[in-house]
């Protein structure tokens, strides 16, 4: 009876330890969610590919007013702890007039296969305005 309860054990602690060990998959389509803590709201697409590569493109519905929003080149990096940072240059528009580019960096965490939370910094390239500092939200999409 003993030696059962020992090799089921063993078995519950081997599937456990392999199943931690799988690294959530980042490639796909992600809809991502940038709040500043300042203010300021943005929706992007962040299509992460194989060898930590990707683009990042605007969605915002104002976004379109200066015509077609083209993606730019994004990188991306995956730990075994499941923390991942993705970034890539972007434009947000400034009023009606102008664009704000500079480097979007996203710091989160997988909460689940889906799902990646963390900490979002803007830096800005051209002056020298402060970065801007908040959170996203990242949901796989269904493509």
């Amino acid at each position: 009876m003993r030696a059962r309860i020992l090799t089921l054990c063993l078995v519950a602690l081997v599937c456990g330890a392999s199943a931690q060990a799988e690294s959530p998959n980042m490639t796909g389509h992600w809809n991502l969610d940038v709040s500043f803590a300042a203010g300021g709201q943005h929706s992007l697409r962040f299509d992460a590919q194989a060898e930590g590569k990707g683009t990042l493109q605007l969605q915002d519905p104002r976004s379109k007013v200066w015509g077609a929003v083209a993606p730019s080149g994004a990188k991306w990096s995956l730990d075994e702890a499941n923390f991942v940072t993705f970034s890539g240059q972007v434009e947000f528009l400034i009023g009606n007039v102008g664009r704000d580019a500079g480097m979007l960096t996203c710091k989160g965490k997988f909460e689940n296969p889906n799902l990646i939370t963390g900490d979002v910094d803007f830096s800005p390239l051209v002056g020298d305005r402060p970065s801007k500092h908040g959170t996203f939200k990242a949901v796989r999409a269904n493509q």
